[in-house]
């Protein structure tokens, strides 16, 4: 039956005023959601850790643990929950007296007895030339990685991930060559899984480590692409941060670009990051270990693979890099898997992995997707064994009162 004139102008006014009381929802909705998430220009917003289902009491005892050196020499500690930053500390050490006589002294951690591949120099580490900005070592790693899929998913980097290793390099200048390494791949330089003869099991102070003896070399690059191969590619995982620095190598050829400028554009500018990044001899990017950054800029890093690539409405990278990324390509050191530069750390309730970047003296980035929880941690404990990543774990995890984040945040 046809409605009446009069009654159907009725019904469409309601229907209108119906969806702009919804659009005005939303609209609120997004207006709170955007004061609640850091912004490149905003940062972080603080708020208690019982307003979004933590308890304060389980992370302040953690503290005192850290302050009192139980957990090695750790700089800093920091939560952040629901897109908040909930709890932060730090913890000041006097390197300059901790590691005097190792800063006079040629060694492995020490090349070079000045400039900024002395590790022991407090001038250059843990921070930098006195800022905030903390040494992030291998965290480094992953966010090369970031920036690879940036350049993907923008169409700066055409290869994709089964391209030879090779097409960066003139095989008649490259020493070991064999049908093995005409096999690795891209993919196999994200995963470390080249196959390449290298050796980082020891400490990085033991005069055998590759990683020491690349990082007192001139080339870098050449260093790691002479080596002879070891395993099959794609067989074998073998932490490697030389066939990382090959990272900085790949971007500039594939895309004739410096990687570091391009992250500047496209992640750190984005995301308000401030950053210094060190350099090899030859002024290439030191992607294996060169980059410094604050905590919560770090944070940042995790929040944005949290939400899929995405930061302040805008896709950043991918989501299919992401899911690639966090993908458990290969069994890593026990209890661990390895994606893209990415660690991923079993959880012993059954739940999904903690996501980890992981950096020499006590770096950590760890990501705990379930509970939209990320975790920061720096220190410099670089002649001892820093603090386990399962132990930091389990300190973390029983402050979760509320396992998921309350509705207004």
């Amino acid at each position: 039956m046809k409605m009446p004139a009069r009654l159907f102008m009725i019904s469409l006014c309601l229907a209108v005023i119906s969806q702009m009381g919804v659009a005005h929802a939303q609209g609120d909705s997004a207006a709170r959601n955007a004061a609640t998430t850091p912004s490149s220009t905003r940062g972080w917003i603080k708020d208690r850790p019982e307003a979004i289902g933590l308890d304060g009491k389980v992370l302040a005892t953690f503290d005192a643990d850290l302050a009192s050196g139980k957990y090695s020499l750790v700089d800093s500690f920091a939560v952040y929950r629901c897109g908040k930053m909930v709890f932060e500390e730090t913890y000041p050490h006097d390197y300059a007296h901790i590691y005097a006589k190792e800063a006079s002294e040629r060694g492995p951690l020490n090349a070079h007895l000045t400039g900024w591949y002395n590790y022991f120099d407090p001038a250059w580490h843990p921070y930098y030339h006195g800022t905030d900005l903390h040494s992030m070592q291998s965290v480094s790693k992953t966010v090369s990685s970031v920036i690879i899929g940036i350049a993907m998913t923008r169409g700066d980097f055409k290869a994709g991930l089964d391209t030879p290793l090779l097409k960066y390099f003139d095989p008649a200048k490259v020493k070991n060559v064999d049908d093995r390494k005409r096999r690795i791949t891209l993919r196999h330089v994200l995963t470390m899984t080249t196959g390449l003869d290298w050796n980082e099991e020891v400490a990085y102070d033991d005069p055998k480590n590759d990683a020491s003896l690349m990082e007192a070399a001139d080339d870098w690059v050449q260093y790691v692409i002479d080596r002879p191969m070891a395993q099959e590619p794609g067989k074998v995982f073998n932490y490697s941060s030389g066939v990382s620095e090959l990272l900085a190598h790949i971007f500039e050829k594939e895309t004739g670009q410096d990687i570091e400028q391009y992250g500047t554009r496209y992640l750190f500018a984005p995301l308000g990051i401030e950053h210094f990044w060190k350099r090899t001899p030859l002024g290439l990017v030191d992607t294996e270990g060169g980059l410094f950054l604050k905590n919560s800029d770090l944070a940042k890093i995790g929040y944005l693979y949290l939400n899929g690539g995405m930061w302040d409405g805008k896709q950043i990278v991918s989501k299919e890099w992401v899911r690639l990324s966090l993908a458990p390509s290969t069994d890593a050191e026990e209890g661990f898997k390895y994606g893209f530069k990415w660690w991923l750390l079993s959880r012993t309730d059954g739940a999904a992995y903690v996501w980890m970047a992981r950096g020499f003296g006590g770096q950590r980035l760890m990501v705990f997707p379930q509970e939209e929880m990320i975790v920061v941690f720096t220190g410099w404990e670089i002649l001892k064994d820093e603090a386990k990543d399962r132990d930091l774990m389990n300190r973390i995890l029983p402050a979760v009162r509320a396992q998921a984040c309350p509705a207004s945040r």
